[in-house]
C-alpha cells in the first residue's frame, strides 16, 4: 500500500510537470523572459526525475538473489542520488547559465501577458501536487516538524517530490517578480537575475536532497518510535532480563534490517530460549511489518553490560 501511494505521488507530479513545461516554454518565447525559459527548463528536469523515481521503484522490487541476499531495495536511494545530481545539474547549471547569458546580451522583454497567465496556472498544478506529497507525508507516522519528517522519512519518492514542488513554487513566485520588475521598470537585467536565482533555488534543493538519501545509502537506522517500541517489545517478554541498543538499518521505505542481542534470565532452558526468541520475533513482525529480517542473538547473563 505504501508503494501504491508513492506512485500515485509520482505519477501526479509527472501528469503536472509535463503540462507546465509544454506552457512555459510557449510562454517564454512569446515573451522573451529568461525566468521563465529556466522553469521550463526545471519542469522538464523534474519530469525527466520522476521517471527516474519509478524505474527506482521498479527495480527496487526484484527478489533477493545470491548477489545480492537481502534485496534491491537501496536501488531507490541511488536513483534519487542521480535525481539530485540531475537536478544541480540540468536545472540549476542550466538556469543560472541563462540567466548569466541575457545579463550579457540583455534584450527587451515583449508582452508579458502570456507569461503572468502560464506563472499562474503553473502555480496551480504545482500546489495540486505539492499537496498530495505533504498529505501522504503527514499521513505517515512520525512527529515534528515538516523538516524533521522529511529528514526522517525513508520513502524518497515521497520527500523527493514534495522538495521539488517546493522549488518549483519558489521559482514561478521569483520568475513572476522578474518578469513583472522587468517589465514595469524597463529593466531586462532584472529577469537575467531571477533566472539565476532559480538556478540558486534548484542548486539548494538538489544538495539538501544528496543530504537526505546520503544517509539512506550508508544505513541509516529505523526512526527512534521504531527503535524504542523493538525495545520494549523485547523487554516485555517474560524470558528476557536485558535487551542490549537494537540496531537497525534500511534497506527500503518499507524493509528493515534488525539485529538484537538479548540477555536472557537465569535457569531458562535453550528450548525455552527458542521459544523465547520465536514470540518475540512474532511480536516484533505483528507490530512493525516493514521489519522484513530480525536476526536475535542470545547473550548469557555474564555478558552483562
Amino acid at each position: 500500500m505504501p508503494e501504491s501511494r508513492s506512485k500515485l505521488v509520482l505519477y501526479v507530479a509527472i501528469a503536472a510537470n509535463v503540462a507546465i513545461a509544454t506552457t512555459k516554454f510557449f510562454a517564454a518565447t512569446v515573451s522573451g523572459s529568461s525566468a521563465l525559459l529556466s522553469e521550463a527548463v526545471h519542469s522538464v528536469v523534474d519530469t525527466g526525475n520522476q521517471l527516474l523515481m519509478l524505474l527506482g521503484l521498479r527495480r527496487s522490487r526484484r527478489l533477493a538473489d545470491d548477489a545480492f541476499p537481502f534485496g534491491y531495495g537501496r536501488e531507490l536511494y541511488f536513483w534519487t542520488l542521480i535525481v539530485a545530481v540531475l537536478i544541480f545539474g540540468a536545472g540549476g547549471g542550466i538556469s543560472i547559465y541563462e540567466g548569466i547569458t541575457h545579463l550579457l546580451a540583455s534584450m527587451p522583454l515583449e508582452d508579458p501577458f502570456w507569461a503572468y497567465v502560464v506563472i499562474g496556472a503553473a502555480a496551480v498544478f504545482e500546489a495540486a501536487s505539492f499537496i498530495i506529497a505533504l498529505r501522504e507525508l503527514r499521513r505517515r507516522r512520525g512527529q515534528g516538524s515538516l523538516w524533521m519528517r522529511v529528514h526522517r522519512s525513508k520513502d524518497p519518492a515521497v520527500f523527493t517530490v514534495l522538495m521539488e514542488d517546493a522549488a518549483a513554487l519558489a521559482g514561478l513566485a521569483v520568475a513572476f517578480v522578474g518578469v513583472f520588475l522587468a517589465h514595469q521598470l524597463h529593466r531586462p537585467y532584472i529577469d537575467a537575475l531571477a533566472s539565476c536565482v532559480i538556478g540558486l533555488i534548484l542548486a539548494s534543493v538538489a544538495l539538501a536532497l544528496a543530504y537526505e538519501t546520503r544517509g539512506l545509502l550508508i544505513g541509516e537506522s529505523a526512526s527512534p518510535e521504531l527503535v524504542s517500541s523493538i525495545r520494549k517489545i523485547a523487554s516485555g517478554d517474560a524470558a528476557v532480563l536485558a535487551v542490549h541498543p537494537p540496531m537497525t538499518m534500511h534497506l527500503g521505505p518499507e524493509d528493515v534490517l534488525l539485529n538484537l542481542e538479548i540477555e536472557f534470565r537465569r535457569g531458562i532452558r535453550a528450548e525455552e530460549q527458542v521459544e523465547a526468541v520465536r514470540r518475540i520475533e512474532d511480536s516484533i513482525r505483528t507490530s512493525h511489518p516493514s521489519i522484513k529480517r530480525i536476526f536475535i542473538e542470545p547473550r548469557p547473563a555474564s555478558a552483562a553490560v
